[in-house]
């Protein structure tokens, strides 16, 4: 295939043009890119090095891979990279302003009225209020063959998410038609047919943005009179110290942002975690040990907010399942003026996209990154510190992830009760069918043999 380059670079600046195989216009090597990412991002470094362009989803696209070019971009020193038209492209109908969409002096803004919502007081009413829910999503889970991970999992931190998130009770129907709403539109997002047609993705995620703009709307106005310790009431409520608020519109798009990625993303994570402590059992083992000599030293099954510092096990394998499956693959940006990344030339209008699914499998980088190495997080080795940006599935700078704390909490919480309910295995040569033409999941679902521990131990 021939190489070209995206545009020459201005005479005289000594910059170089970035190159790349760009393939046919407008569809370019989306398949061969959402199908095979690891083997085509290896195959790109390779030939062209860290920066190279082609056509992604319909847009001339620059990839930049490794720690150094993430950097420059998360951090975004000049302001020339904007996360609100780059997102837009791809989920902007569906989630509309969502924090992650917004930019600059607007995004400030936003974040520090939505960062009341994630402050340690808020951090631990949530953990209270999602432990009932942890226990009764997983005391109803049937042992055996074929139990599906995935799919369990995702309905829990569904049911978790109308608890903690938005403080409404859903009965199993209403449950089930918010979560269906929430698959399809993020499936939409990475629509190959980007526009209207009934029957496909890009239409069915503009109808899940109806549903639930009007399920968020309806419960609005209880939430703003009663208040309450669940996401919704506390951005109803969160207020910074000059006295913004946030408004009825700006409340309904956070909240329909905020529940796709907590619970999309800790589901990903979960299952990336049930996989390879499936694989290898002797961590499995390990983990289960760490959690049952916590409820030794405490004499209670469930977690605290001052606990979680102690499950050290946990949070080297969630950090490893962070690593081999980053749960936002893609993180794109739109090039606002002409610019320099690397020593190439960047021109204004070009998307810009750091890839942390396959950043965190660069072998100059990470030694052995195909292999399950918790320990590679252990404090006497601590591989992710060989550069800030080297491990970023929270990606960084002023976007970073708001949530993250949330989402390590959450993801604790719920391995250390499945670790003292139930052991989990799978046949020695299975090797899950790992999906990425969306956000990464098991095509099969993650299917298991759940048994259920004995309660004596």
């Amino acid at each position: 295939m021939a190489t070209s380059i995206l545009a020459p670079p201005p005479e005289g600046s000594g910059l170089k043009p970035v190159r790349g195989e760009p393939g046919i216009p407008l569809i370019g090597n989306t398949f061969q890119v959402m199908r095979q990412p690891f083997k085509v991002a290896r195959q790109r470094y390779e030939q062209f090095g860290p920066v190279t362009w082609g056509w992604l989803l319909g847009q001339r696209t620059v990839t930049v891979q490794g720690p150094e070019a993430a950097e420059a971009v998360l951090v975004n020193r000049d302001k020339a990279f904007a996360n609100g038209p780059a997102w837009s492209y791809f989920i902007g109908p569906f989630f509309y302003r969502g924090i992650m969409l917004l930019d600059f002096e607007e995004h400030l803004h936003h974040r520090r009225i939505m960062q009341q919502a994630f402050n340690k007081p808020r951090l631990r009413a949530y953990m209270e209020a999602m432990a009932p829910g942890i226990e009764r999503g997983l005391d109803a889970w049937e042992p055996g063959l074929g139990f599906t991970v995935y799919d369990h999992v995702k309905q829990l931190t569904l049911d978790l998410a109308a608890d903690v998130f938005m403080g409404v009770e859903l009965d199993r129907a209403e449950a089930d038609r918010i979560n269906g709403a929430f698959i399809d539109a993020v499936r939409a997002g990475t629509a190959y047919v980007r526009f209207p047609v009934p029957g496909l993705r890009w239409h069915k995620g503009m109808k899940a943005r109806r549903v639930l703009e009007a399920f968020f709307a309806a419960h609005l106005p209880a939430k703003r009179r009663d208040g309450g310790d669940d996401l919704f009431a506390a951005l109803c409520q969160a207020e910074t110290d000059d006295g913004h608020r946030f408004t009825d519109e700006d409340v309904v798009n956070h909240m329909i942002f905020a529940l796709m990625a907590a619970h999309d993303t800790t589901t990903i994570t979960l299952t990336t975690m049930a996989y390879y402590l499936a694989k290898y059992p002797e961590w499995q083992e390990r983990l289960r040990d760490e959690s049952f000599a916590l409820v030794d030293e405490h004499g209670r099954t469930g977690l605290e907010f001052d606990d979680l510092d102690e499950l050290t096990g946990i949070d080297m394998v969630m950090k490893e399942a962070l690593r081999l499956v980053a749960p936002v693959p893609a993180l794109p940006r739109k090039v606002v003026k002409d610019t320099e990344l690397l020593g190439f030339h960047i021109p204004a209008g070009t998307t810009v996209v750091v890839p942390p699914l396959t950043n965190h499998h660069m072998p100059e980088w990470w030694p052995e990154p195909e292999r399950f190495d918790p320990e590679r997080f252990a404090p006497e080795r601590r591989e992710d510190k060989a550069h800030k940006y080297a491990w970023a599935p929270f990606g960084g700078g002023a976007h970073k992830c708001i949530g993250l704390h949330f989402a390590g909490m959450q993801v604790k919480s719920v391995l250390h009760q499945v670790l003292q309910r139930y052991r989990w295995s799978v046949p020695a040569r299975y090797q899950w069918p790992l999906d990425t033409t969306s956000l990464p999941s098991p095509k099969d679902g993650l299917p298991v043999r759940l048994d259920r521990l004995e309660k004596s131990r």
